[in-house]
């Protein structure tokens, strides 16, 4: 049972890391398109979507207490 939840957990893990990855380099690419004064509400709402992920992927680590 326990190693079957681990297994769970490293493979959402892994998912959530490569999907941290992938929104991390579209936000680079998007701040780097951005004018030096204005910053796109698709900008934001990536920064916002890439918080949210690294919380639940920092108590994905943590493991069940």
């Amino acid at each position: 049972m326990a190693k079957k939840a681990a297994k769970e957990r490293v493979a959402a893990l892994k998912h959530d890391t490569d999907k941290l990855l992938k929104l991390s380099q579209e936000l680079k690419e998007s701040v780097d398109k951005s004018d030096e004064n204005v910053l796109s509400v698709d900008v934001i709402k990536k920064a916002e979507e890439i918080e949210k992920l690294a919380k639940s992927v920092k108590e994905k680590m943590k493991g069940p207490n």
